[in-house]
């Protein structure tokens, strides 16, 4: 089984085609929040790249989030509509989960923090567990202080990744028990997209299209402004 995977959480816009093989393809563009106009042609692009035709995908895997409304919006949307139009099923990732994937070796206590803007973190906790990692608990939102209080209590080492962790450097930097991982796993990768849905599509862990839903821990910023306008 062929696996499409699109990931648009992030200022980023990735995609990847893989399977048993490992990921065959992928591409990542980074151009401002031009999610909708980037979206398609990168997916056209891998295919023609890859030689593997749309007809041959047997599963849609996306980016559910947390991250930029209007990037998973426009992931999420597209996702949907390619497995109806291809009659296949889908499966759904989370972003922090995508990103703490790649460091799954660590036998630390592994936290992945993404950018929510607004002075505030996307965060998850996540331990290592035979074959990947577990989430420990929900996906969170706080503010840097929030997040590095929470390090501190653990009382662990810990492995934090993510951009969240690279903009407020500052905020963690004094935590003796805390590794800053390097700037090349700031974002969500389409690769690990690909191969974490393999891993769950063999065990038929398959989910419709409609009811696949982003993950948003807090309102759009465009009401959000709206409610400070008007609260003013």
């Amino acid at each position: 089984m062929l696996i499409l995977g699109i990931e648009t959480s992030t200022m980023q816009v990735g995609c990847a085609i893989g399977g048993h093989e490992g990921v065959l393809a992928s591409t990542h563009i980074t151009r401002g929040k031009r999610h909708a106009e980037n979206l398609t042609p990168a997916v056209r692009f891998l295919c023609e790249q890859s030689q593997v035709g749309l007809d041959e995908i047997g599963l849609v895997a996306v980016d559910v989030g947390p991250g930029l409304f209007t990037g998973l919006r426009v992931g999420v949307a597209t996702a949907k509509a390619l497995a109806f139009a291809l009659r296949v099923p889908m499966i759904g990732v989370s972003s922090l989960d995508l990103m703490a994937f790649p460091v799954r070796f660590s036998s630390r206590l592994i936290v992945t923090a993404l950018d929510a803007r607004r002075g505030e973190l996307y965060y998850a906790f996540y331990r290592q567990v035979p074959g990947g990692v577990q989430r420990i608990g929900d996906h969170q939102l706080g503010s840097p202080d929030d997040l590095a209080s929470e390090l501190l209590a653990t009382g662990e080492e810990v492995l934090l990744v993510g951009d969240g962790a690279q903009r407020y450097v500052e905020a963690f930097e004094g935590l003796a028990k805390v590794e800053l991982v390097e700037p090349g796993n700031r974002s969500p990768s389409a690769e690990a997209l690909v191969e974490l849905a393999h891993a769950r599509a063999l065990r038929e862990e398959f989910e419709r299209p409609d009811a696949i839903e982003p993950v948003y821990l807090r309102r759009p910023d465009a009401e959000i402004n709206w409610s400070t306008r008007d609260g003013a």
